[in-house]
């Protein structure tokens, strides 16, 4: 009772306030309270980046590009790179020498061990791909050959043409570590497919 005393009494000293609406619903009265200046114009101010965002991303006046098309450019620009990145590798492979650096040498043993191994065995045996452990190389013995058969794969025998999932990084990794896999002996390796043995001598292996 004496809070619905205290209301009435605060209704009736307002009723000549302005700005008090006419309407009144369960007791309670509207106060037309006017909104912060900082609001108003925030608010203005989202209308209009509205209105330039429409003229500037979905006219013919604009030169915005919406997400599709800007994906798209981006795209572009990536496989620029990656071209021009992968032509450079190419371009060194002749001169590319086995790392030495233990770390890359352990990089190259993880990419082997996750895309190689299947068809080479975890120790490089050979299983539906050849031995890469003897002296018997199908195309070619030197660095830059094992190289450059893995960068581009070999398609007529299901060899994967590496170049297209992994970076030139990551074929060079691999690359050396298949390097000190050579003259190693695993247990029940593959015959050599009739290859040519290598002529380089034993320091080949070292």
């Amino acid at each position: 009772m004496a809070a619905k005393k205290i209301l009435n009494t605060t209704l009736m000293n307002n009723e000549n306030e302005p700005n008090l609406l006419d309407h009144e619903y369960d007791g309670i009265r509207e106060l037309d309270n006017k909104l912060p200046r900082w609001w108003v114009w925030l608010f203005y101010g989202t209308i209009i980046f509205a209105g330039i965002y429409l003229l500037n991303y979905h006219t013919h006046w604009g030169k915005g590009e919406l997400m599709a098309a800007e994906y798209q450019h981006e795209m572009k620009f990536g496989d620029a790179i990656k071209t021009a990145a992968m032509k450079k590798f190419e371009s060194t492979i002749a001169t590319l020498q086995p790392s030495k650096d233990q770390v890359e040498i352990a990089r190259g043993h993880d990419i082997f061990t996750k895309f190689c191994a299947p068809c080479h065995r975890a120790d490089a045996g050979g299983l539906v791909g050849p031995n890469l452990c003897d002296e018997y190389w199908i195309h070619g013995s030197n660095f830059s050959d094992n190289i450059m058969t893995i960068w581009n794969g070999v398609p007529a025998k299901g060899m994967v043409t590496w170049k297209s999932s992994l970076k030139p990084a990551e074929v060079y990794a691999v690359g050396s570590y298949i390097y000190t896999l050579r003259g190693t002996h695993p247990a029940n390796p593959k015959p050599p497919e009739n290859q040519a043995p290598v002529k380089t001598g034993p320091s080949e292996f070292e």
